[in-house]
C-alpha cells in the first residue's frame, strides 16, 4: 500500500480539492436551503481527486520510461523510477483511478447534461497528455498555462456549474484565476527543482527553457498575482481585505527562499508550503463568501 500512497503524491492533492471547494463553497454556505448540493460536492471532489492521482500515476510511469526521472532524482521517490513498482502496473493504475472519475462523474452527468461529459472527457484525456502521447504538455513548457486552466478555470468555474446551473460571474472567474495561479506555484517550483535533470532529458519546462531567474521570477509572480487581482476586484470591506492577505505571507516565504537556495532537495519543502499557501487561498475565499 505504501508505494500506492507515495505514487498519488499527497502534497499535489490540496490542487485538485481547493477549486472544487472554492466554486462550490458560495452555494453551500450561503444560507439558503435551496441552493447547492452536497452529494454533488462529494462526487465533484472524489472524481476530481481520482483525475488528480491518475495523472501522477500516468506522469510517474511515463516520465521514467522517457528517462526525465532516474536514481539521481532530486524530488521525492519515484515509485516506477525506483523499481517499487512496474511501468505496467502504474499504469494500470492509473487507468482504473480515471474509471472510478467517470463512475463518480455519474450524478454530475444526471444533474447537468452533456456539458459535464464534455469537461470529463476532456480532463481524462489530459491525465494522460499532460506527459504522455503525442504532444506531452509537460514537455513542451505548458505546464503552468494546463495548470492555470484546468485547476483554475474549469475547476472552479466547472464545480460551480454543477452546483448551480450557471458558469457565474466576474467573482467565480477571477476565483479560479487565483485559483490556478496558486496551484502553479507548485508546478514551477518543482519545475525549477528539476531544472538540471530535465534539462539532460529533454523535458523543455519553461525554467529549463528560460533559465532559473526566470523560473524564481515566476514563482514569486504566482504567489503574488492573486493577491493583487483579490485587491482589485474581490476585496469589498476591510475584513475581505485582510483575508486576501493570508496566503501572501506564505507567498512572501516561498519567494524568499527559492531566491535565496539553489535548486535542489531543500525544494520539497517549499512544495510543502506552495500546498499550505493554496489552502489558505481555499480558507480566505471560504470566509469571504460567509461576510455578511
Amino acid at each position: 500500500m505504501k508505494p500506492w500512497i507515495l505514487a498519488a503524491r499527497p502534497k499535489t492533492l490540496p490542487a485538485a480539492v481547493v477549486p472544487v471547494w472554492v466554486g462550490s463553497m458560495p452555494l453551500l454556505i450561503d444560507g439558503d436551503p435551496f441552493s447547492g448540493s452536497w452529494p454533488l460536492f462529494w462526487a465533484t471532489l472524489v472524481s476530481c481527486l481520482c483525475i488528480q492521482i491518475a495523472t501522477n500515476l500516468f506522469n510517474d510511469a511515463v516520465d521514467h520510461r522517457k528517462g526525465a526521472d532516474t536514481e539521481r532524482r532530486l524530488g521525492p521517490q519515484r515509485v516506477t523510477a525506483s523499481g517499487l513498482l512496474r511501468p505496467g502496473t502504474v499504469l494500470l493504475g492509473a487507468l482504473g483511478f480515471c474509471l472510478a472519475a467517470a463512475l463518480f462523474a455519474i450524478p454530475l452527468i444526471l444533474e447537468r447534461g452533456w456539458v459535464m461529459v464534455v469537461i470529463g472527457l476532456v480532463s481524462l484525456f489530459f491525465s494522460y497528455g499532460y506527459t504522455g502521447g503525442p504532444f506531452p504538455l509537460a514537455y513542451r513548457g505548458m505546464g503552468e498555462m494546463f495548470v492555470i486552466l484546468f485547476f483554475g478555470f474549469v475547476a472552479v468555474a466547472g464545480s460551480y456549474f454543477v452546483q448551480s446551473g450557471e458558469w457565474g460571474g466576474l467573482e467565480i472567474w477571477t476565483l479560479g484565476l487565483q485559483c490556478g495561479l496558486y496551484s502553479s506555484v507548485l508546478i514551477a517550483i518543482n519545475n525549477l527543482r528539476d531544472i538540471a535533470e530535465d534539462s539532460l532529458s529533454g523535458k523543455r519546462t519553461l525554467a529549463v527553457r528560460h533559465g532559473k531567474t526566470f523560473a524564481r521570477a515566476e514563482i514569486v509572480a504566482f504567489c503574488f498575482l492573486p493577491v493583487l487581482l483579490w485587491v482589485l476586484l474581490l476585496a469589498g470591506d476591510l475584513p475581505s481585505l485582510l483575508l486576501g492577505f493570508l496566503p501572501a505571507m506564505v507567498g512572501a516565504v516561498i519567494s524568499l527562499a527559492v531566491c535565496r537556495t539553489e535548486p535542489g532537495p531543500r525544494y520539497n519543502s517549499f512544495l510543502a508550503l506552495g500546498a499550505v499557501q493554496l489552502l489558505l487561498f481555499a480558507f480566505a475565499a471560504t470566509l469571504r463568501s460567509a461576510l455578511p
